[in-house]
């Protein structure tokens, strides 16, 4: 390597900083292959977060119905009360409970297809977000949590991962890979306030620290090691000023209203301050999806919360430039049935299901995919959880056959099979 690239690199006492050396390294190293395979690859990941991707997951928790949803089907037997109504995107017609995201539809692909077999709410929320079925012999990180491990920047003084509402966690990648949860968005989280003034904080981390090394030496390193990670963490977050990133009440009276006083309109809100400041994936929930009974109802109510912002957020993402680096994904664990039961509801259904997509390299203002007629099954072109996790590590430029290692010593790709979905990437 010649000398000139050792200039630039920063040297201190613990040695040349990485980051450093990986922005002033020049193409002619790598072609010369003067670089070993962990530093290509540590040079992919930090390529890899300078773009800036990030994805936000709007979380339908309880599976909402197609039917009321993006795919309806009105003036069949089991269609319900439900319309359709025309969207910006010509020919693309969803339920008449969202007219504004019927107006963000040129910025929107829904599928048509999705078809998965787990049908229990446990069983398929784990798939649905770690890309597996469960196992009892290894707990499966979240796709939040493989994306923060492959994209997040590691010195953000805040969270890689937030989720407004309880979410799956990193599994076996750790407790660096957790999601930091909020409970009330819009409010600062009540565990991010120092407790006493910054210098006497410092001095309590500074004897902790000084404890754990002895409790350490007694044979406890893994135990303390993951202990001191997850509180270095907590201290550079609350001492850190893009902690305020949390506080919307910042944001204009006016936007504020257009995402909706509901906990998921303002946790949209949330996510678009915390793509901003550099957070990789954030996750927002709305429940009450799980319509057995009164499922028109139910429906329509929480489509008044969900459809204000989802709207919005696209929108707002649009406005300041975010949304070609920013994935938008709604979707929840499966689809209703479409014969409507004896109290007025909609049961599990996953042989067929929708889900939208916005932003992220997503080409807008198509379908792919259909339901047959009654909505009974996929008519053409099937989209499993697979092909969906595949399409969402293309457009966030994340290697999808990246292996983690599990407890047991297997290799575990981040996704095991599937094809990314045809036309739906620029």
């Amino acid at each position: 390597m010649s000398t000139h690239i050792l200039d630039d690199v920063s040297v201190s006492h613990r040695g040349v900083s990485r980051r450093r050396f990986l922005h002033s390294i020049s193409a002619t190293a790598v072609v010369a292959g003067g670089l070993g395979f962990r530093d290509l690859m540590a040079l992919e990941a930090e390529n890899l977060r300078k773009q800036g991707k990030a994805m936000i997951l709007l979380w339908m928790q309880g599976g909402p119905s197609q039917f009321e949803t993006f795919d309806p089907k009105p003036g069949i037997a089991n269609g319900g009360p439900t319309e359709a109504i025309q969207t910006s995107a010509n020919g693309i017609r969803i339920a008449d409970n969202f007219p504004n995201v019927a107006k963000v539809m040129n910025d929107v692909a829904l599928v048509r297809s999705m078809t998965n077999k787990e049908g229990s709410h446990p069983r398929a929320t784990y798939q649905m977000h770690t890309g597996y079925v469960p196992s009892g012999s290894v707990k499966h990180p979240s796709l939040g949590s493989c994306i923060a491990e492959q994209i997040g920047d590691p010195k953000s003084e805040l969270p890689s991962f937030v989720s407004v509402g309880n979410t799956q966690g990193a599994g076996f990648l750790g407790m660096d890979y957790e999601p930091f949860m909020v409970n009330n968005p819009g409010q600062m989280p009540s565990n991010v306030s120092l407790p006493v003034p910054e210098n006497r904080f410092g001095r309590r981390m500074g004897l902790l620290g000084k404890l754990e090394h002895e409790f350490a030496g007694s044979g406890a390193e893994e135990l303390v090691a993951t202990h001191q990670s997850l509180y270095k963490k907590t201290s550079r977050l609350v001492l850190s000023p893009d902690v305020e990133a949390f506080d919307t009440s910042a944001e204009p009276q006016k936007l504020r209203d257009q995402y909706g006083d509901s906990s998921f309109g303002k946790g949209c809100l949330l996510a678009r301050r915390l793509v901003e400041r550099g957070v990789t994936f954030t996750e927002v929930r709305s429940g009450n999806w799980d319509s057995h009974q009164n499922n028109f109802e139910q429906c329509a109510n929480n489509a008044k919360t969900v459809d204000p912002a989802m709207a919005t957020l696209i929108t707002d993402l649009k406005d300041r430039g975010m949304l070609d680096n920013t994935l938008v994904v709604w979707m929840g664990e499966f689809g209703r049935t479409p014969k409507i039961n004896a109290r007025t509801g909609r049961d599990h259904y996953p042989r067929v299901f929708t889900l939208a997509m916005a932003g992220g390299g997503i080409k807008g203002g198509q379908v792919y995919g259909a339901s047959t007629a009654d909505g009974s099954a996929v008519e053409d072109s099937p989209v499993t959880v697979q092909d969906l996790f595949q399409t969402v590590c293309k457009s966030l430029n994340v290697n999808a056959s990246h292996e983690n290692l599990s407890p047991l010593g297997r290799p575990m790709k981040i996704v095991d099979g599937g094809e990314p979905i045809p036309g739906f990437l620029s």
